[in-house]
């Protein structure tokens, strides 16, 4: 799960101090269309991996994010050679985890957590409905000092109603196996353009912006698509980057939150 070779070490400023207790934190999530802008008409992860660093967000949840692909790679000079989360991880998060969701011949997508914080383990749940979008649900316990244990879950929801009704309520079951005093972020990309998934999240979850704000399509957001929600925590702020360079680097624009513990 580190981001870091045997033989390297973080800079300075990732390294983390395990004893004094962390109250507040800085979260981020985007749809990062797999590192290109809208329509696909440029591929643009080394400008994102510059404008996501300069958020200095503590936790960054990504959906939309390759693993792989080999296509790619070939066509496009910038393409990195290593997966693309941890391209974007580069040296300012020193822990990641991804969950590969699709699988094609030319290579793979899913979601990506990545953390200022030390991953003690992560599981990607699979909630694809059969024959139809690959979903996942990616949970990481996070030591986060100060806490027993952190949770965090990254998620990408289909694009059909029901389907969308059903992975919520898979959602809901792997938020009750969680101990219900831990602190718990879920963020992503919900698709939930009726708000019909928020109202049944809202009941259980607080709301980062209170009510969903809107992140789609980048250049001009009208839909709420993309959420914070938190449990056993609070957003002191939260914000909607949708001004430049932000309108240009994906099809949705980024949600970051000020979250207290």
């Amino acid at each position: 799960m580190s981001g870091w070779p045997d033989n390297t070490l973080p800079t300075p400023r990732c390294i983390i101090d395990k004893v004094t207790a962390v109250h507040r934190l800085t979260v981020l999530t985007l749809n990062v269309h797999k590192g290109f802008t809208l329509f696909n008409r440029r591929f643009i992860l080394p400008e994102l991996r510059e404008a996501v660093r300069a958020t200095g967000a503590d936790l960054v949840f990504l959906q939309e994010v390759h693993g792989s692909h080999q296509q790619h790679a070939r066509h496009h000079p910038g393409w990195p050679e290593a997966p693309q989360y941890e391209f974007l991880a580069d040296s300012m998060w020193p822990q990641f985890a991804y969950g590969r969701n699709a699988v094609y011949p030319h290579g793979d997508h899913g979601n990506a957590l990545l953390s200022k914080f030390p991953i003690a383990a992560y599981d990607n749940r699979d909630v694809s409905i059969h024959g139809n979008e690959q979903r996942g649900l990616l949970h990481c316990r996070l030591e986060v000092p100060g806490h027993e244990q952190v949770h965090a879950v990254c998620v990408h929801l289909g694009l059909r109603e029901a389907h969308r009704q059903r992975q919520v309520r898979l959602l809901l079951e792997l938020l009750d196996s969680l101990p219900a005093d831990a602190p718990v972020i879920v963020a992503g990309d919900f698709n939930d353009w009726r708000l019909k998934a928020d109202a049944v999240l809202g009941e259980r979850l607080l709301e980062a912006f209170g009510s969903p704000a809107r992140s789609f399509p980048a250049r001009l957001p009208l839909l709420r698509l993309d959420r914070i929600y938190l449990r056993n925590a609070r957003a002191s702020s939260a914000q909607v980057l949708s001004s430049y360079p932000w309108s240009h680097l994906s099809d949705h624009v980024p949600l970051v939150a000020e979250v207290s513990l």
